[in-house]
């Protein structure tokens, strides 16, 4: 049996995840619930192979971590792809396209063209991995927090805690840029896309 991590798979699940694995080996440590003694008998391969397995596992039950901090967090502004789109593009105010889910014309075009459908993928994937690695920079600044008061090191604690709460609230702040940019480009990529208006009217039943 075969296991293939795809690249959404990658970018959305298990590069999240390996934040997790880290805050919880930190917290393992701390707690000498793992020692160099007990993770040097483990042979090497076996060792990624874990980390990576539970990566992506981490980051799958994690996921709706990520969604509640993204509407925790208040928005500055909220851009919508078609307005920005029409901004841009007045003459494609009477397109047909405009009217549907931006998730159903990324189908649409990936059912068109897969190549060109690639870079909506990757930037959807880039923004859902930023979004959901906000979580665990923000677990690693409660720690910090911690420490402040229990550690050792109170200033350095201090500064990580700013410096990991700040990231993580910038971190969902660019996936929500970065989820504009996706929709963006689906729109843009859907314009060029012959007889797409024609397709979505024919099954839309408002119409028949």
């Amino acid at each position: 049996m075969n296991f293939v991590i795809g690249v959404f798979d990658l970018f959305a699940y298990t590069i999240p995840g390996a934040l997790y694995v880290a805050f919880f080996g930190y917290l393992g440590a701390k707690l000498h619930i793992l020692t160099a003694a007990s993770i040097g008998g483990v042979p090497t391969v076996m060792l990624v192979v874990v980390i990576v397995v539970l990566s992506f596992l981490l980051g799958y039950l994690a996921y709706p971590l990520g969604e509640a901090l993204e509407r925790i967090v208040p928005r500055r502004r909220d851009r919508n792809p078609v307005e920005v789109f029409l901004k841009r593009s007045p003459e494609a105010k009477d397109r047909a396209f405009l009217k549907e889910n931006t998730h159903l014309l990324l189908s649409a075009l990936q059912l068109h063209d897969k190549e060109v459908a690639v870079d909506v993928t990757r930037l959807r994937a880039s923004g859902l991995m930023v979004r959901n690695c906000a979580p665990p920079l923000l677990a690693g600044a409660v720690a910090a927090i911690v420490e402040i008061f229990a550690g050792k090191h109170p200033f350095v604690a201090a500064g990580l805690a700013v410096l990991l709460l700040f990231a993580a609230l910038a971190l969902v702040s660019q996936s929500r840029k970065l989820s504009l940019w996706a929709g963006m480009k689906t729109l843009e990529l859907c314009f060029w896309i012959p007889e797409i208006d024609e397709k979505l009217a024919a099954g839309d039943p408002a119409s028949s």
